[in-house]
C-alpha cells in the first residue's frame, strides 16, 4: 500500500510549517495545497521539504481537498491520508489510522472526542446535526461525520468533480463513498483547539451550506444512494 499526505490550508502560517515537520517524521510523502493563502503560509512553505500545490485566488477547502486528491492519484498513490494545518490533529497519530486499513478499499474516519474539555459547543451541535443526517442517507452510524481526519482510498472515491467547493465537500465525500459500497471505518483519534488557532469555519453561512447540502443528497438517497447501496451488498452477497 502506497500512501500521501495531502494538507490542505489557508492562511495557517503560525501553524503550517510545525504540522508538515511532524507529518515528515511519519511519512516522506506530503502534498500541501495553499489555498491561495494571503498571510505568510507560503514563505512559511519554503522552509520544509513538501509538495505544494498552490493558486492565487481562495477556493474553498473543497476544491484544495480535489486538487490535494488529484495530486496524490496522479502520482500512483493508492491512500491519501488528509489532515487539517490549524494544530487541531496529531500528525503522530497517522499511523493508527493507516493500521485501520484492511484488505478491501477502506475510508477510515478519525473520530474526535466530541466531549472532550475545550471542544467548541458550536463544534459539537454542527457535527451531531451531520451525523443524524448521514445516518438518514446511509444507514450507516458514524460518531464524527465532519472531521478532517482521514484516510481516503484513492482509487475508489466518486468524482471529484462533483464535489462543492467547501466546508460541507467532506460530507459529500463521505455519502458518496458509502453509496459505492466503500467500507467506512472510524478511528478515535486526539484533539487540541489551541487558544491561537485560525479556524475558517463561518458558523452561520457554513451550517446553511450544510443544510442544504443535506436536503439535496436526501432526496439523491431516495432515488440513487439506497438502490446502489442494496445492489452493492447484493454483489458481495454472490462472490
Amino acid at each position: 500500500m502506497k500512501y500521501c499526505v495531502v494538507i490542505p490550508t489557508y492562511n495557517n502560517a503560525r501553524t503550517v510549517a510545525d504540522i508538515v515537520r511532524r507529518t515528515l517524521a511519519v511519512c516522506i510523502d506530503v502534498i500541501v495545497v495553499n489555498d491561495g493563502s494571503t498571510d505568510s503560509t507560503l514563505e512559511e512553505l519554503g522552509s520544509v521539504k513538501c509538495k505544494v500545490v498552490s493558486y492565487s485566488r481562495n477556493r474553498g477547502k473543497g476544491y484544495a481537498l480535489r486538487r490535494g486528491l488529484e495530486a496524490a492519484r496522479a502520482a500512483g498513490f493508492d491512500y491519501a491520508v488528509t489532515i487539517d494545518s490549524d494544530g487541531q490533529h496529531a500528525p503522530e497519530e497517522i499511523s493508527q489510522l493507516i493500521k485501520a486499513i484492511d484488505e478491501q478499499p477502506t475510508l477510515v474516519v478519525g473520530s474526535r472526542n466530541l466531549q472532550a474539555d475545550g471542544m467548541p459547543s458550536g463544534n459539537t451541535f454542527a457535527n451531531r446535526f451531520s451525523n443524524f443526517w448521514f445516518l438518514i442517507q446511509t444507514g450507516l452510524r458514524l460518531p464524527d461525520t465532519q472531521t478532517g481526519f482521514r484516510v481516503y482510498p484513492l482509487h475508489d472515491l466518486p468524482c471529484l468533480n462533483l464535489l462543492t467547493y467547501r466546508y460541507e465537500s467532506e460530507l459529500e465525500l463521505l455519502v458518496f463513498s458509502a453509496w459505492r459500497g466503500v467500507n467506512i471505518v472510524s478511528v478515535p483519534v486526539s484533539v487540541s483547539y489551541p487558544d491561537d488557532r485560525v479556524s475558517h469555519f463561518r458558523p452561520f453561512r457554513d451550517f446553511l451550506r450544510i443544510s442544504l447540502l443535506n436536503t439535496v443528497l436526501c432526496l439523491l438517497a431516495i432515488v440513487y444512494g439506497y438502490p446502489s447501496m442494496l445492489l452493492n451488498r447484493m454483489k458481495g452477497g454472490r462472490q
